[in-house]
């Protein structure tokens, strides 16, 4: 059925007749009555969760998560289309969520066309401070529970695997990916997420979200992990969007960091700096303001998601931010800062390269 209503709520009623399937820890497939399989046993390695379920047996949490040991990369979903990835849940109690890479590989493709360290794929990218989301496609819960509401459609095949490249197992990872199979039209987007990270320079200071983008496709969110450096105001610099040949000069420009994901007057919640607000909302937020440690830089987490409002391109797209506070002077600082962004988008396959893929100690946190 089709229904002549668009939006989440008005839709349910016309989704009769889909087939929905999870694959879990206790269902590695998804296949139709084959969750729960295994009888409790503590023996095996595989199911180590086994001695709370003795008593109870077959079917009683003997298989809730799964281990990825160090350097490990397993292989979370495998998946035959059509069909549309509509939750992904995930965590772990590794504690360094940069160390473990979520990849998402669409249809017969070698390369990745997700490829992002799992914390900053959910909007939180600060393993020393992690904090709750609030927002329509990504949701973080208490304690580190991520939830991921992007649609994901795929024609032909889909694959998620998860690489361990820390030092230390993940004896915890629980996951669930909800999804149905169902037709996809011809002219469906993929979905597609980057991870990049710099550390501005004074001379130029301009962090690159997405670059090297080609086809035809739209622009849906932005998340950063802003570590400031300095003291002072670091959020003046502006959002721009560089469309189809654009060179020099962007199409798109936002006046201002604050703007750009929500805000205004520097996240002030009492109209002085360097007392950023909290907040979290269904389209943008600031859900990590962390500035008491006098000894480190600052760290914020900042996301913005077109969903309403999603910047469409035709042939490519480039998409940078500007570093900059104040003098004392009242004339724009350039700053040194650390960031590290994930780029949301869709576009029509194939996709070109992403750039090399940052190695852990590039991606270490603070």
């Amino acid at each position: 059925m089709t229904s002549p209503l668009q939006g989440v709520l008005a839709s349910l009623p016309y989704q009769t007749g889909i087939t929905t399937r999870q694959i879990s820890a206790e269902n590695p497939t998804g296949e139709k009555g084959k969750a729960c399989p295994w009888d409790p046993n503590p023996d095996d390695p595989n199911l180590v969760h086994s001695r709370p379920a003795m008593d109870l047996g077959r079917g009683w949490k003997v298989h809730p998560f799964i281990q990825v040991k160090a350097g490990e990369t397993v292989v979370l979903a495998d998946i035959e289309g059509p069909g549309s990835i509509n939750q992904f849940w995930i965590t772990s109690d590794l504690q360094l969520y940069r160390a473990l890479v979520l990849r998402f590989y669409w249809d017969d493709e070698q390369e990745p066309s997700v490829e992002v360290p799992l914390g900053d794929f959910f909007a939180m990218g600060h393993d020393a401070s992690p904090h709750l989301v609030n927002s329509m496609p990504v949701v973080v819960g208490p304690y580190r529970a991520c939830q991921s509401y992007w649609q994901m459609p795929f024609k032909k095949h889909a694959r998620i695997t998860l690489q361990n490249e820390g030092a230390q197992d993940a004896q915890i990872v629980a996951y669930k990916i909800i999804y149905k199979l169902q037709p996809v039209p011809e002219d469906a987007a993929y979905f597609h997420a980057q991870w990049r990270r710099s550390i501005t320079r004074r001379e130029h200071p301009e962090h690159i979200i997405l670059d090297g983008v080609k086809g035809k496709g739209l622009y849906v969110g932005t998340y950063l992990a802003w570590l400031a450096f300095s003291r002072g105001w670091w959020g003046e610099g502006e959002v721009k969007f560089f469309l189809d040949g654009d060179t020099e000069l962007p199409t798109i420009a936002d006046n201002g960091t604050e703007d750009y994901f929500g805000g205004a007057w520097g996240f002030s919640k009492d109209g002085r700096a360097g007392t950023e607000q909290v907040f979290n909302s269904l389209y943008c937020g600031l859900p990590l303001a962390c500035v008491d440690d006098q000894q480190g830089p600052r760290r914020f987490s900042l996301y913005r998601w077109h969903l309403l409002d999603s910047i469409g391109f035709m042939q490519d797209l480039r998409v940078t931010i500007q570093a900059l506070g104040w003098w004392p002077d009242v004339k724009y600082e350039p700053l040194t800062d650390d960031i590290a962004s994930v780029a949301y988008w869709y576009q029509v396959e194939p996709h070109a390269p992403f750039p090399g893929f940052p190695s852990l100690r590039e991606r270490w946190g603070r």
